[in-house]
């Protein structure tokens, strides 16, 4: 095992130096201020900027050792470039000073100059910088004008080489690992522990055997973690944290160590494809299915469909008034959950627009005030099982997916009949257009005869890809139902002003307003 090492040797210069920072000590009139400075011998010797092939580590300007005596936090040196150099305050005499360099990590807690007696330190990120943590007691003991002091700084780590597989460009987590580091200054010990679940974040990096590097604290050997031990910071992909040797103090360990994060996860009931909303990134998981209202069931309860391109028609009775069908066809706001509006219930047939204004009035969209008016909120058996999980897109949102994101191949949606039900393909951001060849991909004028696709087909390319499907359900106007398999219309979660917005693809309209007592298909999706 190959070694880390550092030396540092100080010895006096005449030179002028920075106020502490706040929080990091004030000094008072009566106060001993006295000037040390540190001049950097290297000597194999460690820090940030790690070279892997060596296990060395250089300083940097800016880097900060922090100084305590007496069992007292005194102050803090800085390196210019140079050496080390700073204001220490009250330091004992005859005693020796003791160095400690925290990777340039911020303590957890405010340092007071002959006050503090402990800090902490989590040294769990490591995406920009390698944490480093190093200590020492000065050669001499403290005399006051004396400031040529020498110290050798040893290494309480180890630099350890993991070699990570991942789709995900995130950062990547492991977890079961000591990630603190506590300063005792009146015991002048240095000691690890695990904070939290122990995560230590590796740097971003997508593909096959790619080298990360990371400092970790002494510990002994660990076993297999369980599965999800390791993750994507995305929370797309996860895995399992590897068997971990026993690591200690100034270890180098340059063979690498395998991590496998490439297992997609994704909410209970949603599919396994990202889709951006919005101009600043945020994504959303649709459902697996449009939303059902299952009234036949001795409790009744709400569900995804089971499959993409199920739509209930006038097979169950939807129909009618009658609340005990099930039906996948609704109202504006019709949740179930009473907020305001004469017709909240999922059966509502009326026909009078102002019975579905939500929270009582024109005002509102679906998820103002209580957000009870939008489906999301219910429990949904297949979904989670939890309120609120679920929401209804607004209609910039619905926009967005179709004419505005960036996807890897350029390809947002495709007119198609997925095993025989006629419909629009909506293509994850990561879609490659190497799954499947579209014709008249992101056209609204195309035929659903354009894209034929058997279920096998949809299946074990698309479904399992993140491609989303919605079919063509048709519309209830009171208690008729019309044009199931050829017209499909969506709600969104707008208002405008007595109107409302849906999003309606037969004729290239999305989205557009609409009279609030019409029934339309629901998709619901959970924010990433």
């Amino acid at each position: 095992m190959k070694k880390i090492s550092m030396i540092l040797m100080a010895f006096a210069l005449t030179m002028t130096i920075s106020q502490c920072k706040k929080n990091e000590g004030q000094t008072t009139s009566n106060d001993e201020v006295v000037t040390i400075t540190l001049d950097v011998k290297q000597n194999n010797g460690s820090k940030v900027v790690v070279n892997p092939n060596t296990g060395t580590v250089d300083f940097e300007t800016g880097d900060k050792i922090y100084v305590g005596s007496g069992g007292k936090y005194v102050g803090f040196l800085t390196h210019n470039g140079t050496n080390f150099s700073g204001n220490i305050t009250n330091p004992t005499e005859n005693q020796p000073l003791q160095f400690y360099f925290l990777g340039n990590v911020t303590p957890q807690e405010a340092l007071f100059t002959g006050t503090t007696e402990e800090c902490s330190v989590i040294i769990s990120d490591q995406t920009e910088h390698l944490p480093v943590i190093s200590c020492a007691a000065s050669n001499e003991n403290y005399v006051s004008g004396v400031t040529a002091y020498s110290a050798h700084l040893l290494n309480k780590c180890a630099l350890v080489k993991f070699i990570v597989t991942t789709p995900s460009n995130s950062p990547i987590c492991i977890t079961g690992m000591k990630n603190k580091v506590m300063v005792d200054f009146s015991q002048n010990t240095v000691t690890s522990s695990m904070d939290g679940e122990g995560i230590i974040k590796l740097p971003a990096g997508a593909g096959e055997n790619v080298e990360k590097w990371a400092i970790l604290l002494p510990q002994e050997a660990l076993e297999e973690g369980e599965e999800g031990s390791a993750y994507s910071e995305d929370g797309v992909f996860l895995g399992t944290r590897p068997t971990v040797c026993e690591i200690v103090e100034n270890g180098y360990l340059a063979d690498g160590t395998n991590v496998y994060v490439n297992s997609r996860i994704f909410p209970e009931g949603a599919i396994n494809g990202l889709f951006t909303i919005n101009e600043n990134g945020d994504k959303v998981y649709f459902s697996k299915g449009n939303l059902q209202y299952i009234g036949d069931a001795d409790i009744p309860y709400w569900k995804f469909a089971d499959n993409q391109w199920e739509c209930l028609g006038t097979t169950t009775g939807q129909n009618d008034s009658d609340e005990n069908k099930n039906r996948d066809l609704f109202g504006w706001g019709t949740s179930g959950y009473n907020h305001g509006a004469a017709c909240y219930q999922p059966w509502s047939t009326s026909k009078q627009n102002s019975d579905y204004y939500v929270y009582g009035s024109e005002l509102y969209n679906l998820f103002d005030q209580t957000g009870l008016a939008d489906w999301g909120y219910n429990v949904i058996v297949n979904g989670g099982n939890m309120e609120n999980l679920w929401r209804t897109l607004d209609k910039d949102e619905w926009a967005y997916v179709f004419n505005s994101r960036n996807t890897i191949y350029g390809i947002r949606f495709a007119k198609a009949k997925v095993n025989g039900r006629n419909g629009i393909i909506v293509l994850p951001d990561d879609w490659s257009g190497l799954n499947y060849v579209l014709n008249n991909a992101n056209l609204l004028s195309g035929s659903y005869e354009d894209n034929t696709i058997t279920a096998l087909v949809w299946n074990n390319i698309f479904e399992n890809n993140g491609a989303a499907f919605l079919p063509c359900g048709g519309w209830r106007y009171g208690t008729n139902v019309n044009s199931v398999g050829s017209v499909g219309d969506y709600w969104t979660s707008t208002r405008e002003e007595t109107h409302v917005y849906e999003l309606e693809f037969t004729n290239g309209l999305i989205p557009h307003t609409q009279l609030r007592y019409y029934g339309f298909s629901v998709r619901l999706v959970q924010d990433y």
